[in-house]
């Protein structure tokens, strides 16, 4: 399980257009890391959007934002799109980044124990740092959370 004050492990991911995004390419800034269950799913397009409200404040605070889920690069397009998210979406189908990350394994949804995405999201300085774990996400205010949290730091 990652904590704060470790060193972020580095990945490489394809985004919605197919291009390999690695986690290291924005040392330098602030990286607002989320991983969230699946694409235009109530919960999570409330996330996604409180986040996407938030983003010129979080780009002020030299933070740019990458959602991960297992959806596909199609789903993440058609995601951006109905929403006009303005940040990247990486594809992990295999979940291995999610395993590393401990956003994905046994969890519970309405009374079961089920396994699959925990949403999670990670704050990572601009030398590759955790510096904070959000585990509870309140998916209406997380943008303002964690500019609540960077502003704060």
């Amino acid at each position: 399980m990652l904590e704060t004050n470790q060193m972020a492990p580095d990945f490489t991911l394809p985004d919605q257009n197919g291009n390999d995004v690695t986690l290291s390419s924005f040392r330098g800034k602030k990286v607002i890391l989320y991983f969230y269950p699946k694409d235009n799913t109530p919960g999570c397009t409330k996330e996604a959007c409180s986040l996407n409200e938030a983003k010129e404040d979080l780009s002020g605070l030299n933070a740019v934002i990458i959602g991960v889920s297992r959806d596909s690069a199609q789903s993440h397009q058609k995601f951006i799109a109905s929403h006009g998210l303005s940040f990247t979406l990486l594809t992990d189908k295999d979940h291995e980044v999610m395993e590393m990350y401990g956003a994905y394994g046994k969890k519970m949804m309405y009374g079961k124990e089920t396994t699959g995405v925990i949403r999670t999201t990670y704050i990572i300085d601009e030398e590759g740092k955790i510096v904070k774990i959000f585990r509870k996400v309140n998916t209406a205010t997380h943008g303002e959370d964690i500019k609540a949290f960077l502003e704060e730091a």
